[in-house]
């Protein structure tokens, strides 16, 4: 049995959130909690959504959890004040100016809908989840070996590619899973997707569980529910989910997700954490066999499949959209790598009610981008000139429009590299120096800081995982710092999803970061040379030779330390 699971064993972790209130109480430092709990504290803390700072012992980063990616504009102007008021650093770490791109009382949006806070003291915990209380927020669950925040189409009701209005069932498997003491200890993480779009955007190939619209002929007259996908994930042995031969009703949703979670539970390897998630369980039975255990433990018999309604994959939902509705609009803003100012979030809530009608509200996707709904066409660009609004624009540059950054070296404690900051930068820079052709609005460019892959990097045109680079010797003379080691990463090329999915090939290890901009340079000229006409950059990428694409990538004009400007 590995040390988590003797954690999880010791105490339930969902009992963590009693403690909370205790330590918060006492006001006991972290080597006080540590000695009355005993380091497993730290892992069941998770249960709650709180992440213990590696870097930064005493603060912690919350998670909020947003089933669907789905706010209304009291729920996302709370967040967002409480961000303001609670997500500061101490004058110790820099205080206002302990980031010297976003400052200070900023959130990130995740990859997931979630959103992040960190400098989070736990005396603080029970007042933040009090106004939570107020307006149907949860960090409960956040993170840990359970069932994490349900992903949904953040344009759900909104657009005519849908099938059907996914949200509801999206809360009911959220409610279920929630607090919910039988399946909160899994062997793993629990990650589901649901959505009624046809263009997956809530990105089913690659989460534990996946359903997404399906129909279904009986009797002559046809149902819409769902097809199931299963066993999709990245990090470390990525794989793209298995479709199995069931339709579930959406009436059903709920009992399916609990037999699979249940299947997940009795059979899921407890032992290393290294191959306990759910994609290596179906891997090793077979998509066929682990169909028949979902099916011996659900209690609903689910017909076989349908017809499959997804008919594509949309990344993003940036820029200002047509609704259903007859004059109404909604917008999708532009944050780069998810991060933005507390005041700012509470100030696009505020935006919201005063530009929209009584229905609108502030969704969340996973490009860690955010939508303002319900906008009245003529309300549009009196929306589009608030303050925020031209900070994160929704007519981006493609490569600042497909940039995704996880947290990072900053506050996480598996990061190698730093990220935020420099997928910005870095973003910035390329649309400054890079003329992409007309017809390509989006350029995915995902920076993880590790091998777990947060940011998603698998899925991108371009992806890098962080990693340490030793330069040789004549490299070290001309570096700025005149450093052996820097910080470097794996380099990939040519991820997509949707029909023509692919996980991309790293096609270069250990780059030095200060390497990629003139890399990235050369890569683009060949491509505007070489692509055939309404080829992507990912699929230029893919019919190039892989010795062809580093053979490019190597041909320097500047020696690989100092001059790149996106990393000075």
């Amino acid at each position: 049995m590995n040390k988590v699971e003797r954690w999880k064993r010791e105490k339930h972790p969902l009992d963590v959130v009693e403690d909370v209130y205790e330590y918060a109480a006492e006001g006991l430092t972290f080597d006080e909690i540590e000695a009355r709990a005993g380091d497993g504290e730290w892992e069941r803390l998770k249960w709650a959504g709180m992440y213990a700072h590696g870097t930064h012992r005493g603060y912690f980063m919350l998670r909020t959890k947003v089933p669907g990616g789905r706010l209304t504009p009291d729920q996302a102007e709370v967040i967002g004040e409480v961000a303001d008021e609670y997500a500061t650093a101490p004058e110790e770490f820099g205080g206002e100016e302990q980031n010297p791109t976003w400052g200070d009382a900023f959130l990130d949006i995740t990859t997931r809908q979630d959103v992040q806070m960190h400098w989070i003291e736990i005396e603080d915990v029970p007042e933040i989840w009090d106004r939570y209380d107020e307006v149907g927020l949860t960090t409960i669950q956040g993170c840990g070996d359970g069932a994490r925040n349900v992903l949904g189409c953040p344009a759900a009701g909104l657009d005519d590619h849908e099938a059907f209005d996914a949200q509801p069932v999206v809360d009911a498997v959220s409610d279920y899973f929630t607090g919910n003491r039988e399946y909160a200890n899994l062997p793993r993480k629990f990650k589901l997707t649901i959505t009624g779009c046809r263009r997956d955007c809530a990105q089913s190939q690659i989460n534990d569980v996946g359903l997404v619209p399906a129909r279904k002929v009986v009797d002559g007259e046809p149902y819409y529910g769902f097809h199931a996908r299963v066993g999709g994930g990245l990090s470390d042995g990525p794989r793209m989910a298995s479709t199995l031969d069931a339709f579930v009703p959406p009436e059903d949703a709920v009992e399916f997700c609990r037999a699979v979670a249940q299947t997940f539970k009795e059979l899921g390897d407890r032992h290393n954490r290294g191959v306990c998630r759910m994609r290596y369980l179906v891997q090793q039975m077979g998509p066929e066999a682990f169909e028949r255990a979902v099916r011996d433990r659900c209690s609903v018999d689910l017909p076989s499949a349908g017809e499959d309604l997804t008919t594509g994959y949309t990344g993003d939902h940036v820029g200002v959209h047509d609704q259903r509705e007859e004059g109404l609009r909604y917008v999708g803003f532009n944050v780069v790598a998810g991060r933005m100012g507390g005041d700012e979030f509470a100030a696009a809530a505020r935006a919201a009610r005063e530009y929209g009608t009584d229905d609108s509200t502030i969704r969340l996707a996973t490009d860690q981008n955010f939508l303002v709904t319900h906008v009245p066409a003529e309300n549009v660009d009196a929306l589009l000139d608030e303050p925020f609004a031209r900070e994160y624009s929704p007519d981006p540059g493609p490569f600042t429009r497909g940039a995704v950054g996880c947290t990072g070296s900053e506050f996480c404690n598996y990061g190698i590299i730093e990220t935020k900051r420099r997928v910005k930068r870095w973003a910035e820079e390329l649309d400054r120096r890079i003329d992409v052709p007309d017809e390509i609005e989006v350029v995915r460019m995902h920076m993880s800081g590790c091998s777990a892959s947060c940011a998603q990097p698998q899925i991108a045109d371009i992806g890098f995982r962080g990693e340490t680079v030793k330069l040789p010797e004549d490299a070290r003379s001309t570096n700025a710092e005149g450093d052996a080691i820097v910080e470097g990463m794996d380099f990939g090329l040519g991820g997509s999803l949707g029909s023509d999915n692919r996980f991309l090939d790293w096609v270069e290890a250990a780059v030095p970061a200060e390497a990629v901009i003139p890399a990235l340079e050369r890569l683009f000229a060949a491509y505007a040379d070489e692509r055939e006409e309404g080829e992507r950059f990912y699929e230029w990428c893919r019919r190039v030779d892989n010795d062809r694409l580093r053979e490019i990538m190597r041909r320097a004009d500047a020696p690989v330390s100092g001059g790149v400007a996106a990393d000075d």
